[in-house]
């Protein structure tokens, strides 16, 4: 099994940044895929980024060259650089671990930009 917390959301102004954090209970080297999702109110889950084990990062298509995925394995940390924040970046952020085939989902950080 594999826990996963994520930290670093909050409120920041239209332009500005965040950086989430995402600590899992184990090596992060041990686990296939570490990603970023998103939902916004009243909207259904999105998947933002994602990095494999052995460093490939993806990304959705609206969150190129904004966001950035990377990962510290020493500190089992996977991040989310989010830069240019927009409104409609407002949603609450959920980090998944994808181990032996089973996806494990952390409780999620608010996300709100707002002027």
């Amino acid at each position: 099994q594999v826990q996963v917390v994520e930290s670093g959301g909050g409120l920041v102004q239209p332009g500005g940044s965040l950086r989430l954090s995402c600590v899992a209970s184990r090596s992060i080297i041990s686990i296939n895929v570490m990603g970023w999702y998103r939902q916004a109110p009243g909207k259904q889950r999105e998947w933002v980024a994602d990095i494999t084990s052995g460093g490939i990062t993806n990304y959705a298509n609206s969150m190129k060259g904004r966001f950035t995925i990377s990962r510290d394995n020493a500190k089992n940390t996977v991040y989310l650089q989010m830069n240019s924040l927009k409104p409609e970046d407002t949603a609450i952020y959920y980090c998944k671990a994808r181990f032996r085939g089973t996806d494990y989902w952390g409780q999620g950080t608010q996300v709100t930009v707002s002027s």
